[in-house]
């Protein structure tokens, strides 16, 4: 019989899959981890994309299905869920931390989903030298979930995770 420190476990090992866009987040830092259950010996496990046709998701899955079999769990079901639909809001802030020092500049403020006029970012702080003199080169970065920016204090382009 399967017990809450199994769940706890497998909780664990589901949160310590690593983004395969941004390998120093993991998915729970992303707030991509939804829910992990257990069902007799099967562990269901419950993943929402960025963006809804985020190519990392199929590499998230079998990342997810492998780390938990190879820890003994025999079934493990994956699921994709949409809705509520994935926001900024749910990174953590060690998440956000690690994309500062990996040199990615962190989303900025809270998604306005559904909470009337959208907010505007009038500066992003680069991540390598903190100023606030920077410019978006590019509504799309190195993937649809970041723009690309350059700062003109240092002179360096970096990606700028998008509020969402």
């Amino acid at each position: 019989m399967v017990t809450a420190l199994t769940q706890t476990e497998a909780w664990r090992i589901a949160a310590a899959v690593a983004d395969p866009e941004v390998p120093v987040l993991t998915i729970e830092d992303l707030g991509v981890l939804r829910a992990v259950e257990l069902h007799g010996d099967a562990v269901r496990v419950d993943i929402t994309p960025t963006y809804s046709g985020c190519p990392a998701m199929d590499a998230i899955r079998d990342d997810v299905i492998l780390a938990l079999t190879a820890a003994g769990y025999p079934e493990v079901d994956v699921r994709l869920v949409l809705s509520p639909a994935w926001t900024t809001d749910w990174m953590s802030d060690a998440g956000k931390r690690k994309l500062t020092e990996y040199g990615i500049a962190p989303p900025s403020g809270r998604a306005a989903v559904g909470q009337g006029p959208i907010r505007l970012a009038l500066s992003v702080r680069c991540p390598r030298c903190g100023s606030l003199d920077t410019r978006e080169v590019s509504r799309f970065g190195s993937t649809s979930c970041k723009a690309l920016y350059e700062c003109r204090a240092c002179l360096e382009p970096f990606d700028h995770f998008k509020v969402h």
